[in-house]
């Protein structure tokens, strides 16, 4: 016996020993990976602000030979073998370095392909930047901006000029359409050299995402909201028939207010958009988001926020060198949308900023997961909307919040079930498209509008409309994050609700002024970083798994 004890304590030394190697030539990998890529992430994400804000194509061109530079380092074979090798052992004993083995393995799978194709890949991707972000749509026989195109739409009733600005915002389908699709394609040949089925398939697998389990919550989500988004769409063509002097029958997408029909339309007699007008947009975010503890002043600073030639016309937020050089790119209109994209950017924003606190290792500088940026984003872009947060920071009467309250709680919930129903759509299109590219893209397209939003399509069309949608081309298999970020964003609601208040009225919390909300945020959600997985992370956070129940109990029931 004292020979049997004798030889495990042995082993287990000998254990221990393998064990600290790992750890020792792990952390060394992650040292010499860091000491490369912090440099060349910092240019690209440089590159890439400097392209979009000025549409010069030398910074796309210098976003792709950095892209580039990066992606060569995460193509190298010998580390990722050593990577391989270590994960394979399992006895890598410090926690921290354990995570940061599964990120950065997965960075290398990715990766571990022809370096040609890649490359390809890259540049076809930078040259799609430029296109989108230089095109503009003519109305009218002038060129005009998205922010144009988009106040046609939800303002006027000739009915003429709807059908024309809608069209000549979709004329950018045509001009892209071939390079998405042979972008698809070469996505897919990574994915299929690294044993994936495509790249849909991949790119949800290696963020830690089962396809499968994906699938499914979309199918519940589908069920949960389709009964009460038909009735909603009933009353809305109901309303919009007599607006536009069309029958029901008649109406066509250009009629309901919205290019993608993604963002609710003026179903409530309420103008939210007058509440904003001649507001300064910039002063509000900072002001709430400083309330909560969560200065925001110099990232206002750094940002470019209005319009101006050659600039994307769209909004995000870049964190340049996970030191707190946090950006935001946006252009700002005095509206309810943009009040709503700015405290969602700026959700970004101050996620980004707490999680580059100098104790997390590089490679954890992270959100824990896209949707959970997302879902940060999200619980503050919905306070546009809140009658309560309205009251506060534009100064409005009691009597004018109580006229207007209960309009704006429905516009909130229309707003939630009509993405709902547009995520449906792009989830099920990319995954669709991915799985087979050389299908007729245009007809799914307008099959799973017609199912899913209940849009009819014009007749006689056959047009890439779904190429004018930038997340399409440019931020693949990502859109499902936004409607998983709603879901935890509900879910953080609520547990502030319980937690960080005495009341429970979901509808009159308006968190301004609560410091601890921003200190449970940067506590327990963005400093951790990448450091747990997301569903561990928002366990920590909130007491539970990401769930649904608390999305179906603010927006459905």
């Amino acid at each position: 016996m004292k020979n049997f004890n004798f030889i495990l304590v042995i082993i287990a030394i000998a254990a221990i020993g393998c064990s600290n190697k790992d750890d020792m030539r792990l952390s060394q990998i992650i040292d010499n990976a860091t000491e490369t890529l912090k440099p060349l992430n910092k240019q690209a994400a440089l590159a890439y602000w400097n392209g979009t804000t000025t549409g010069q194509s030398q910074f796309f061109e210098e976003y792709s030979r950095l892209s580039l530079e990066i992606s060569k380092f995460y193509s190298n074979k010998d580390i990722f073998e050593e990577l391989k090798e270590i994960k394979e052992r399992n006895r890598v004993s410090d926690p921290t370095l354990k995570r940061e083995l599964e990120i950065l393995y997965n960075n290398f799978l990715s990766n571990q392909t022809d370096s040609s194709l890649l490359e390809k890949i890259i540049n076809k991707t930078s040259e799609l930047e430029q296109k989108y972000a230089s095109y503009r749509a003519i109305v009218e026989g002038k060129e005009v901006s998205d922010n144009r195109i988009v106040s046609i739409l939800s303002e006027s009733t000739n009915n003429k000029l709807l059908e024309e600005a809608w069209s000549a915002h979709k004329e950018i389908g045509p001009i892209v359409a071939e390079d998405i699709v042979e972008l698809v394609k070469l996505r897919n040949k990574v994915a299929n050299s690294l044993g994936f089925d495509n790249f849909h398939t991949m790119t949800l697998s290696l963020s830690d995402q089962d396809p499968n389990t994906i699938s499914d919550l979309f199918d519940q989500l589908d069920s949960l909201t389709k009964d009460s988004f038909n009735n909603l769409k009933a009353e809305m063509d109901a309303l919009f028939s007599k607006k536009y002097g069309v029958e029901i029958g008649n109406l066509m997408p250009w009629h309901y207010q919205c290019r993608f029909f993604q963002e609710s339309p003026q179903l409530y007699p309420v103008d939210l958009d007058s509440y904003y007008r001649g507001k300064n947009l910039e002063e509000l975010t900072a002001t709430f988001f400083n309330s909560i503890g969560l200065d925001i002043d110099q990232m206002l600073k750094n940002s470019d926020l209005y319009e101006k030639p050659g600039k994307n016309q769209h909004a995000y937020c870049i964190d340049i060198d996970t030191e707190g050089d946090v950006r935001v790119l946006a252009n700002i209109s005095d509206n309810e949308q943009w009040m709503g994209t700015m405290l969602h950017e700026f959700g970004h924003a101050v996620y980004s900023f707490g999680h580059s606190y100098p104790e997390n290792p590089y490679f954890l500088r992270n959100a824990a997961h896209p949707f959970t940026t997302e879902a940060v984003a999200m619980i503050f872009g919905r306070l546009s909307r809140n009658p309560e947060w309205m009251r506060q920071m534009l100064n409005l009467s009691d009597d004018e919040i109580n006229k207007i309250s209960e309009d704006c709680h429905k516009s909130l919930r229309l707003q939630q079930l009509v993405f709902s129903r547009w995520s449906q759509v792009m989830y099920r299109f990319e995954k669709e498209m991915y799985a087979n590219p050389d299908q007729d893209l245009n007809t799914l397209w307008w099959c799973l509008v017609e199912k899913y939003q209940g849009l009819k399509k014009p007749k006689g069309r056959d047009k890439p409309d779904w190429a004018t949608k930038v997340h399409i081309a440019l931020y693949p298999c990502y859109y499902h994050n936004y409607q998983l970020g709603e879901l935890l964003a509900s879910q953080m609601h609520y547990y502030i609700l319980e937690n960080l208040y005495e009341s429970n009225h979901i509808s009159n919390q308006s968190y301004i002024g609560n410091k601890e909300i921003g200190k449970w945020m940067t506590d327990k959600i963005f400093v951790p970083g990448m450091k747990y997985n997301w569903n561990q992370m928002i366990q920590n956070a909130t007491g539970e798994k990401l769930t649904p129940k608390y999305y179906a109990k603010q927006f459905v029931q």
